[in-house]
């Protein structure tokens, strides 16, 4: 993981295909808890690839950006 103020890269796990969107903002500690992350999501703060996200669970692939209303932008390698 890369951290520049709020424009983070994160990297996945050699075999992984995948990480949970809830999952990333828990990690990344721009949510501090998983229900946190999910109201994040319920409260439309977070889109995927410009769209705005409304699945907790969603499947964040290498090559998408996750961006946030708080500013937070993160890149998935």
């Amino acid at each position: 993981m890369v951290k520049d103020n709020k424009n983070l890269v994160f990297e996945l796990d050699e075999g992984e295909e995948y990480i949970e969107l809830i999952s990333l903002l828990k990690y990344l500690n721009i949510a501090s808890t998983g229900g946190q992350a999910k109201l994040m999501v319920e409260n439309n703060e977070v889109y995927v690839d410009g769209e705005l996200e409304y699945r907790k669970r969603r499947k964040v692939k290498s090559g998408m950006t996750v961006t946030t209303t708080s500013g937070y932008k993160i890149v998935v390698k």
